[in-house]
């Protein structure tokens, strides 16, 4: 498993192995970060759509099929960069800062989800060739999500609600620390953008069934 992006200098060794299938995860980030002010999050995006042509092109000459999923927000087994940060910062902190309402849907998937999709994809013959959005089970609001994530630690929700001016000045400070230099205002803004992908078309040709999102002990990291 790596990053799409990187695929390309492993083609050499894909064609020496005679794979039949090549399956690929991607992102909806893809779609989320391709407009974003932040020039790290545009980069992403950039490379995920380089990443995707780069494997259509590259399967099509070599005869190859090939399966793009693109999960959401991925969680579990307490090693994603997603949840288990907000899970970090709460029990270090006690509280979590969102930016308005943080009203945006999210749909978190699961790890083990993901997985059971890569496993059909190499198989089902409907999935050659094509792409997938691989959404969660569930569709709730950011701060439903935090809420959730507070109760499974055995915390009250303690959300604090925090202006622009004010997240991009935390946000600066909180860069001092290596754990949280990834952490940019754009993301603070994107928890009052619903951020939903349908995956009917994964649930049709790959059986894609994902939980409900139940944040369990064994998702939190150690």
């Amino acid at each position: 498993m790596a990053p799409i992006w990187v695929l390309p200098q492993y083609f050499a060794m894909i064609e020496t192995c005679g794979a039949r299938r090549v399956v690929a995860l991607s992102s909806t980030s893809l779609f989320v970060k391709n407009d974003s002010s932040d020039h790290g999050e545009k980069h992403i995006a950039c490379c995920l759509a380089e990443g995707e042509r780069a494997l259509r092109a590259w399967a099509e000459a070599q005869g190859v099929e090939w399966v793009i999923l693109r999960p959401t927000l991925i969680y579990g087994c307490g090693r994603d960069r997603n949840l288990s940060e907000i899970v970090r910062f709460v029990r270090r902190w006690g509280f979590f800062p969102l930016m308005g309402q943080a009203g945006g849907l999210r749909q978190p998937v699961h790890a083990e989800d993901v997985a059971a999709a890569c496993v059909s994809a190499l198989t089902m013959p409907a999935a050659a060739n094509r792409a997938y959005n691989l959404s969660g089970g569930e569709t709730l609001s950011y701060r439903e999500m935090v809420c959730r994530v507070f109760s499974t630690v055995g915390k009250l929700p303690h959300l604090v609600t925090i202006p622009r001016w004010l997240f991009r000045l935390g946000v600066t400070v909180l860069h001092l620390l290596p754990r949280y230099r990834h952490w940019t205002v754009e993301m603070a803004e994107r928890m009052n953008r619903d951020l939903v992908f349908d995956h009917a078309d994964a649930a049709r040709d790959l059986g894609f069934s994902p939980r409900p999102f139940r944040l369990s002990l064994e998702d939190l990291p150690t």
